[in-house]
């Protein structure tokens, strides 16, 4: 193989080992995000965030979708790469098929391997191609399953955060000004420990699925970011109470807010010496800028 063959061999191996990285880091490793992806993420996200109306809200499922897209592109595109160099002497052509040796030829093999379609009109002819273009379907079929996987593990940790947040809500309308204050102990820190249960089930998935955070509420009441600081003051009225019971509550609400504040801190990049500003920054972050308001966006 010449100096051109090998060149295009190389490139394409990279592409598609950036491709098989970023899907491994989306989908298994549980702390973390693809480079890729990340950026995508993000770059939509920032860009929602000079928008108005409801475009802002399907910024992220359109950045969802755009890293799904880049994930085959570099799929497609690094593996035609390496059919190339042997074009088109490496492959059998079926009858009054044309023989070139061009990239569309060689886009045209990956992508028709990629998507398992298996026409037959373009065969590999050595032993070694048609071991690579079998690990191209494989690899296709893999990353078909890998971005349903994507979805289905994506909207699940989204409604627990809207659950979450409606909970909050009605606690407040059903509780009154007294909030725990105005409830039997016993009653009102089994209801704080479940809520802290919950928080602590938000941030795991704010770890373990990084994209979700980019999601946009429509509605108020389904958004964690405008009703996170309810649920400090719940635990610092819980912690005032007479009730060790009620107060053990409340210590454990508050430490799992402080987690929660940790991990947008850490992982998201708000700033904030207490928990609630960080959670102020949250919030801020969550809603539409005001015109003439700074925009002062850190994840």
């Amino acid at each position: 193989m010449d100096f051109e063959g090998t060149f295009w061999t190389v490139l394409g191996a990279g592409l598609v080992l950036l491709m098989l990285v970023d899907v491994f880091r989306t989908l298994l490793y549980p702390h973390g995000s693809g480079p890729l992806g990340r950026a995508i993420m993000r770059g939509s996200w920032l860009v929602s965030r000079k928008l108005r109306g409801r475009g802002s809200f399907i910024a992220a499922p359109l950045a969802m979708a755009a890293v799904i897209g880049a994930w085959a592109s570099l799929a497609a595109i690094g593996w035609a790469l390496l059919y190339l160099p042997h074009l088109p002497a490496g492959f059998v052509h079926g009858p009054g098929v044309p023989q070139r040796g061009d990239f569309a030829e060689a886009l045209y093999i990956s992508l028709v391997t990629l998507s398992t379609l298996g026409f037959g009109d373009i065969v590999p002819a050595d032993s070694l191609l048609r071991l690579v273009v079998a690990l191209q379907a494989v690899t296709g079929f893999g990353l078909l399953t890998a971005t349903v996987t994507w979805i289905l593990q994506t909207y699940p940790a989204l409604n627990r955060r809207r659950t979450l947040a409606h909970q909050l809500n009605l606690f407040r309308e059903a509780a009154g000004p007294s909030g725990v204050l105005s409830l039997d102990p016993g009653h009102a820190a089994g209801l704080l420990e479940s809520m802290a249960g919950n928080v602590a089930s938000v941030s795991i998935d704010l770890v373990a699925f990084h994209e979700t955070y980019y999601f946009r509420e429509i509605e108020q009441r389904g958004s964690l970011p405008a009703t996170v600081a309810y649920a400090q003051e719940l635990a610092s009225q819980a912690q005032r109470s007479d009730s060790p019971e009620l107060q053990f509550a409340g210590r454990m609400l508050h430490a799992s807010l402080d987690a929660l504040a940790e991990v947008l801190r850490g992982k998201f990049g708000h700033s904030g010496a207490t928990s609630s500003d960080v959670f102020d920054s949250y919030e801020l972050h969550h809603r539409h800028l005001r015109r003439g308001e700074p925009d002062t966006d850190q994840p």
